[in-house]
């Protein structure tokens, strides 16, 4: 998703759907924590259908964007303090858990109604908040989808937010796609609506990993 957190270039002052004025990012949120605490040390060198990251490169971009939407929910300019065992050598156990702390605390952030109201920053560029909210929850839902892929994990999503995460992507500018996602693809003959927004964000909706 948000692969560098770069929204530069983006016009996102109103992309959100009129209807969001606020939306629970608990469920994908606890869902993606689930993945996380089920992957296994060996599965973080593994691939993902995001191609420029490991398992466990992109869940450190998970934690990262995570944390930087949760200052976007508070309304503050961008807190990503370095923790210990943020770097590369921190241990397997220990990314796990900060990554699930990390999105339990940003849907608990995006819980309270002010979060959703006015303009905040998110990455250096100011936005909407209602949009700030929404590509949170996109992050989750997507990312949660790559991380069950990955990891051989299953991957049920909600239909609340694939409904509010596709209709948020399906507004995207070019702009903000170009560098970030693939161009769409055409999802399965019968595609669920899940499916149908994985393509939309460039993915096979049928991504496995090779098998050697």
């Amino acid at each position: 998703m948000t692969d560098h957190l770069d929204l530069e270039r983006a016009d996102l002052r109103s992309r959100a759907p009129t209807e969001a004025a606020m939306v629970d990012l608990g469920p994908a949120a606890r869902r993606t924590a689930c993945l996380v605490a089920g992957i296994g040390d060996a599965q973080l060198a593994a691939p993902t259908p995001c191609s420029e990251f490991t398992l466990g490169e992109l869940l450190r971009h998970v934690g990262e964007m995570a944390t930087t939407f949760t200052a976007a929910a508070r309304k503050r300019r961008d807190a990503s303090p370095v923790r210990e065992g943020d770097d590369d050598t921190a241990s397997a156990k220990a990314l796990r858990e900060r990554v699930r702390a990390d999105v339990l605390g940003l849907a608990l952030a995006w819980r309270t109604p002010t979060a959703w109201t006015g303009e905040t920053t998110a990455a250096g560029t100011r936005l909407d908040s209602a949009t700030a909210g929404l590509i949170a929850l996109d992050e989750l839902v997507v990312h949660g989808w790559d991380i069950a892929r990955a990891s051989g994990q299953g991957f049920d999503c909600d239909p609340h937010s694939v409904r509010f995460a596709t209709s948020f992507f399906a507004r995207l500018p070019e702009p903000m796609r170009h560098g970030r996602f693939g161009p769409p693809v055409d999802p399965p003959a019968h595609a669920t609506e899940l499916e149908r927004l994985i393509a939309l964000s460039g993915r096979d909706p049928v991504w496995a990993p090779t098998v050697t």
